[in-house]
């Protein structure tokens, strides 16, 4: 069997396994966040969760597949292994760059909902206080 074939076997099991890992751990421990995010709804955080894996898995296997391509053969061991750690490298550079953006977003969402929280006044006006009869702060009196 040719080094190349065997350099893109271990390039698809590595990347496959990697992505799916990384899949799941954040799918598992980002879903605490995604309902505080969701303001505690439990059933949006799931289906939200769901689709942001689906997401990533398209989004990741595509690209591990667009770059599967090698220009030049692999001759020996060391090529073998410099091949493998410059596309692993770009796949995990890829995840990581796409785990960042949905934790940012995520985290735009999060603070707009907080700051929105914080705008609301704990109760609301209960009417007007009668003004005063009196004083610097009482109404002019009514011209005749």
């Amino acid at each position: 069997m040719d080094l190349t074939v065997v350099a893109y076997i271990v390039y698809l099991l590595i990347s496959v396994a990697l992505t799916i890992w990384v899949a799941r751990t954040l799918s598992r421990n980002g879903r605490s966040f995604l309902s505080d995010v969701l303001h505690g709804n439990e059933k949006l955080a799931d289906a939200v969760n769901h689709l942001l894996v689906v997401g990533f898995y398209l989004v990741n296997f595509g690209f591990v597949a667009l770059h599967l391509s090698q220009d030049a053969a692999v001759v020996d061991a060391r090529a073998l292994f410099e091949a493998l750690s410059v596309k692993l490298g770009v796949v995990l550079l890829v995840l990581g760059a796409m785990h960042l953006a949905n934790v940012y977003v995520l985290n735009k969402i999060r603070r707009r909902g907080v700051m929105e929280r914080e705008q609301v006044p704990p109760v609301g006006p209960q009417g007007w206080t009668t003004a005063p009869k009196a004083g610097p702060w009482a109404p002019p009196a009514p011209q005749a």
